[in-house]
C-alpha cells in the first residue's frame, strides 16, 4: 500500500522495503525532506510523498535528516527492525545506528533532550511537563517544537512561521 491514512497521529507511505511515517503536528517545515529529495517529498503534489521516486537507501538517508522526527521510518520486514533496536511503540522513532549523526546516540529511557534549531524553534524530546499560560501538560516520549520567533499562530508551539518571516537567531 503506497499511502495509508490509518496510522494514528499522521500518515504512512510504503514501498516494498520500508514504511515512512509523517506526523504533521510535529512538522516545523525545516524543509530538509524536499530540499534533499524532491522526487519523493514534494509539498506541491498530493499525496506529497511518492515512495517510488527514489531508492530506499536515499529515502532513509533523507528521513533521518528530519530534526523533529515528523518523518520517521521502519522496515516492512519486522525481523529487520528487531535486529537494529527499533522502538516498537506506536510513536515510531526509528533510526538505524549506522545512520546516526556523529556523536548522536539512542536517548536513554526517561531522558529529555533540548535542541535549538538554527533560525528555528527549540525542540524538546523525551518525558517532560510543559507549563504555559496556566496549563500543565505531560509529554511522555513526546516531541514538541517551541516557537522562538514569536510569530506562531499556536504559541508557545512552532507552526513554521519562522520561515515565512525570515527569522534568524
Amino acid at each position: 500500500m503506497e499511502h495509508d491514512k490509518s496510522y494514528t497521529g499522521g500518515r504512512k507511505y510504503s514501498n516494498d522495503e520500508i514504511t515512512v511515517y509523517w506526523k504533521p503536528s510535529a512538522c516545523i517545515h525545516a524543509s530538509y525532506c524536499y530540499r534533499e529529495l524532491i522526487e519523493v517529498f514534494d509539498p506541491g503534489r498530493r499525496p506529497w510523498v511518492d515512495m517510488k521516486g527514489a531508492a530506499t537507501d536515499k529515502i532513509i538517508e533523507t528521513v533521518n535528516m528530519c530534526p523533529t522526527e515528523a518523518l520517521t521510518w521502519k522496515w516492512n520486514e519486522e525481523a529487520k527492525n528487531q535486529s537494529v533496536g527499533n522502538d516498537q511503540s506506536n510513536h515510531v522513532r526509528f533510526r538505524r545506528p549506522e545512520l546516526l549523526t556523529q556523536g548522536e546516540s539512542f536517548p536513554e529511557e526517561n531522558s529529555v533532550s533540548v535542541k535549538i534549531m538554527t533560525d528555528g524553534p527549540i525542540v524538546l524530546k523525551g518525558d517532560f511537563n510543559l507549563a504555559y499560560s496556566g496549563i500543565n501538560k505531560d509529554f511522555r516520549e513526546g516531541l514538541v517544537s517551541i516557537c522562538r520567533c514569536g510569530a506562531s499562530d499556536h504559541l508557545p508551539f512552532c507552526d513554521g512561521q519562522h520561515r515565512k518571516i525570515g527569522f534568524t537567531g
